[in-house]
């Protein structure tokens, strides 16, 4: 991450539609919200396009998008870069055969599942999401997608709550984000 001196100016457009709600979704929390960004039409493709940009030539075979926010996020990057698109979604959500991997939450443990044979051994993934907290689910897409073969390029998000240290929790696997937000100061990538 970098100042905002050094920073891609499309950053500032697109750190600034995100919303920040104090206490939700429960006292204490400062919840980072991407839907704002959603319906800002130029900082939503300033994000797709930064993404694009920064992927295009890594030979990308699998985009996999967490449900619910990697499924806005990652179908047109999958598009832009000419990857193909897969979902990682909570259980019982997917039809046909599954693989699937349980992850802790701070109050507990859910799962994440992903079709068989979506992800081919060799193939090159990268996982996409909106924001990395204390790294629990993209931890757990990393294990869904190991577990195939697939080979991890990057992780990639939106917004990484630094102060969390969810990037602790993703082993030696990169990552990428495009707003880091530590307590209240904002730092952007390169």
């Amino acid at each position: 991450m970098s100042d905002t001196k050094h920073a891609d100016p499309r950053l500032a457009r697109i750190s600034s539609s995100i919303r920040a709600i104090p206490d939700f979704p429960k006292k204490g929390i400062m919840f980072r919200d991407v839907t704002t960004l959603l319906l800002d039409h130029q900082a939503f493709k300033d994000s797709i396009d930064i993404f694009v940009e920064r992927y295009q030539g890594w030979k990308i075979d699998v985009v996999a998008g967490i449900e619910a926010r990697g499924f806005i996020f990652g179908p047109p990057i999958a598009l832009g870069i000419g990857a193909k698109f897969v979902p990682m979604r909570k259980p019982k959500k997917l039809p046909g055969p599954v693989i699937s991997q349980e992850y802790t939450l701070e109050y507990g443990t859910d799962r994440i599942e992903m079709h068989v044979g979506a992800v081919e051994k060799g193939e090159r993934v990268l996982i996409i999401d909106d924001l990395i907290a204390t790294g629990g689910t993209l931890g757990a897409a990393i294990k869904l997608v190991e577990q195939v073969g697939g080979e991890i390029v990057e992780c990639a998000c939106v917004i990484e709550l630094s102060d969390l240290k969810g990037r602790d929790k993703l082993g030696d696997k990169p990552l990428y984000a495009l707003v880091d937000y530590e307590g209240d100061t904002i730092l952007y990538s390169m």
